[in-house]
């Protein structure tokens, strides 16, 4: 059985994607454009950078060793300090000046010594794009996981050893492996976030409260059993009353809400399998009669199940004809 972030990011169905491994030299600024659902990283493989996320406007020192997330794939400025501010281009303008092909290391900037280089190691998490959750609706535009290996444990920091040797690499399938490993940045990431109490500020206190997860782990292992507060409370080993209060505070939503909304997200996927009937997706998503699914559904989505699953087929079959 998946736990409680796991089940989340399949849900979601996150897909990694490594752009590239920099080799960045003085001076040197880059814009990276905004995107809808993904979130960009960047990783500090070898010496500094700042970034600036343009939503907040506020600049942010990358180390060697840290890791930056952009959750909701928010336009973003990389260069190597205050003074290159002025000289920041877009990324596409870096790509054509440094003649970059999509493979191996993107090579740009200036003729500084080695020791000022900056190589980082650049990629984005791609979602579903009728996917939501309140996990990742509710991140703030930039994510700062300081000396992130040693934070993550001696498993990642070997990991995005890894990753660095291999993404831009000469070696067959070096692209590849660093693809595959980089998946599990994400999820590393997010854990790192929530233990620290950060999501707390953010109403995503829940995830780090000890009693709250009991419930909302048990919710996400079995959504189709009939929950109701007083199910969730019991796991937690709490009052009803004890158990709202505090789940309203931590999350600020009430418990039956978030488990409306993520049965909608199970019905959503469910509904993009054509060999599922509308029986079967409102079994999948916890639902006794196709007609009280059907109400839920339309209440939280604006649209009726066979008005989703058309519109949303239609448009991964133009996404994959273009």
């Amino acid at each position: 059985m998946l736990d409680l972030l796991s089940d989340i990011l399949t849900r979601l169905s996150m897909r990694g994607t490594l752009y590239f491994r920099t080799s960045f030299s003085k001076p040197w600024g880059v814009c990276v454009p905004s995107f809808e659902n993904v979130a960009r990283f960047h990783y500090a493989h070898r010496g500094a950078c700042k970034v600036r996320v343009k939503a907040t406007d506020e600049v942010v020192s990358v180390e060697q060793g840290d890791l930056i997330i952009i959750p909701h794939g928010a336009s973003h400025d990389l260069f190597y300090d205050h003074e290159a501010e002025t000289a920041v281009k877009p990324l596409d303008t870096v790509l054509e000046d440094s003649g970059y092909d999509g493979s191996g290391v993107l090579v740009y900037g200036g003729n500084s010594e080695p020791s000022s280089e900056t190589q980082l190691i650049c990629g984005h998490f791609s979602f579903e794009p009728t996917s939501r959750h309140i996990l990742f609706d509710r991140l703030p535009p930039l994510v700062h996981v300081k000396n992130y290996g040693e934070t993550a444990g001696k498993w990642m920091e070997a990991t995005l050893r890894v990753i660095g040797d291999e993404a831009g690499g000469k070696r067959m399938g070096g692209d590849l492996i660093a693809l595959k490993m980089s998946e599990a940045i994400l999820a590393q990431a997010i854990r790192a976030f929530l233990e620290s109490g950060a999501g707390a500020k953010y109403g995503l206190g829940g995830f780090a409260d000890e009693k709250l997860c009991l419930s909302l782990d048990a919710f996400h292992k079995s959504p189709q059993q009939t929950w109701s507060v007083e199910a969730l409370a019991r796991v937690a080993g709490m009052s009803r009353t004890s158990f709202a209060v505090a789940f309203q505070k931590q999350m600020e939503i009430t418990p039956m809400e978030y488990v409306t909304g993520w049965r909608m997200e199970i019905a959503k996927q469910a509904l993009l399998d054509t060999t599922n009937t509308l029986t079967d997706v409102a079994e999948k998503a916890g639902y006794a009669s196709d007609s009280a699914f059907t109400r839920v559904f339309k209440k939280e989505t604006g649209s009726t199940p066979a008005a989703f699953r058309k519109k949303s087929l239609n448009v991964r079959t133009l996404e994959r004809s273009a």
